[in-house]
């Protein structure tokens, strides 16, 4: 078992430190309710800042569809085995998203994925995580053949930094997955 936070709350609006509080409150008006992560996050509301315009940044710039977005983050969430990404990711990807059912369960079950486009974009962002940003020319000839270019690398890397934050975070709190995500639930060993 990893080591897990104990003397860190899981904040809420109402005891979060002041910086992390109107983070929340945007939180609860954009979904209705704090995710546990973000009341992981606002014990340190540096990281909580940096995660949130890092994730907005990812999703407004980078010109990746909403579809290839979760491909992404659900590829990167699995190589680090996050149980709350994925689980949340999932929810994401089937509510909002419109990810196709079977790529998304292709990915948590580390099966191959019936889109050959949405494959090569998994793969390759599973070798950037795996190779820890040392893809080999032949990596990249596969993932610009499916279409991509050298700048979706970069957006990649984005997805990546932003990833780390929030894995790690759950990582070390053991986040249990919000209510909204439960019926995604997922586990490394799957």
């Amino acid at each position: 078992m990893t080591y897990k936070m104990t003397t860190l709350p899981m904040h809420t609006i109402e005891t979060a430190p002041s910086k992390a509080k109107a983070l929340l409150e945007k939180a609860k008006q954009k979904l209705g309710f704090v995710p546990n992560m973000y009341g992981a996050m606002a014990n340190e509301p540096a990281l909580y800042e940096a995660y949130a315009t890092t994730y907005e940044s990812f999703r407004a710039e980078t010109g990746f569809s909403p579809v290839e977005q979760e491909v992404i983050f659900l590829a990167i969430s699995r190589v680090n085995g996050c149980t709350y990404c994925v689980a949340a990711h999932s929810f994401i990807a089937d509510a909002m998203s419109k990810v196709p059912a079977e790529v998304t369960d292709a990915i948590r079950d580390g099966r191959p994925i019936p889109d050959a486009k949405l494959a090569a974009l998994a793969k390759f962002t599973t070798t950037m995580v795996t190779s820890r940003g040392r893809p080999s020319e032949a990596d990249v000839a596969e993932f610009r053949a499916a279409g991509y270019s050298e700048k979706n690398i970069l957006g990649i890397i984005l997805a990546i930094s932003v990833k780390t934050l929030s894995n790690y975070v759950n990582h070390v709190f053991h986040t249990p997955a919000d209510a909204a995500f439960a019926g995604r639930a997922w586990s490394a060993a799957a």
